[in-house]
């Protein structure tokens, strides 16, 4: 059975995407046939899997508002291991162009029925705001994955996150619940991170993962070369974290 995951947290700059790519090209290399959805006008994710953003004929943009199947839409980009649909800028308008549409919140949802048996995983990166984006993209999933920073700041945005996604469940999609709680670009040497981790721990309990992201260079270079962590530098402690937290997820069996 196809698993949907959002990658998502309100709060930008928290490594939302970093995890987003590398754990489908985690997931690729323990075997799982993966499908990554870019739901971000930015694009990062689509950068970072190695594809010019910039040349797309169809993108997720086309696929939401019903101008092209999802099937002629999804791309296999070189090296990564794992389908593509992708972003680009155009994915800005939707937002508008979609308040008038029948079943809006699913638009998403109902293309990706056509295709989900052809995927172990399906991964979304979703914006960093509350957008009708990211209300297709929780709309889609059975599950959420929350990459944050062990900082003060990070606690509060998870709050309103989780009252989100509480929301959700009880008006527009009943399956919906958090998975995981990834502690990214983590510091042992800082002891507010260490603090800040077992409060999260002691609150959330086993949805806070054993798996820790360090803070690591080489995936922080990575997406220059188009490529995730887990590709371009596989021995780097940052890929080899994103892996373990790619068979953590398996072995729980969701």
């Amino acid at each position: 059975m196809t698993k949907f995951f959002c990658i998502a947290n309100q709060k930008g700059g928290v490594g939302k995407t970093t995890t987003t790519i590398n754990l489908a090209a985690a997931l690729a290399k323990l075997g799982q046939r993966v499908l990554l959805v870019d739901l971000d006008p930015q694009g990062n994710a689509t950068m970072g899997s190695g594809v010019d953003k910039h040349s797309l004929p169809s993108t997720v943009y086309h696929v939401l508002l019903g101008l092209k199947p999802i099937k002629a839409a999804i791309i296999q980009p070189p090296e990564v291991g794992y389908s593509l649909l992708a972003a680009n800028r155009d994915l800005a308008g939707a937002e508008i162009e979609m308040v008038d549409l029948e079943r809006r919140e699913y638009r998403l949802k109902d293309a990706l029925k056509e295709i989900q048996d052809s995927y172990d995983y399906i991964l979304i990166d979703c914006p960093p705001s509350l957008s009708m984006l990211t209300l297709n993209g929780l709309c889609s999933a059975q599950g959420v994955i929350i990459p944050m920073q062990c900082e003060y700041f990070a606690l509060e945005g998870l709050t309103d996150l989780v009252n989100t996604i509480r929301s959700l469940h009880a008006h527009l999609n009943p399956e919906l619940e958090i998975i995981s709680i990834l502690r990214v670009m983590f510091d042992m040497r800082i002891t507010l991170q260490q603090q800040v981790a077992e409060q999260l721990k002691a609150h959330f309990g086993d949805k806070v993962f054993n798996s820790v992201i360090p803070r690591n260079v080489r995936l922080a270079e990575a997406p220059s070369y188009g490529l995730p962590g887990v590709v371009y530098d596989p021995s780097s402690r940052g890929a080899k974290a994103y892996l373990a937290f790619a068979q953590e997820l398996l072995s729980r069996n969701f």
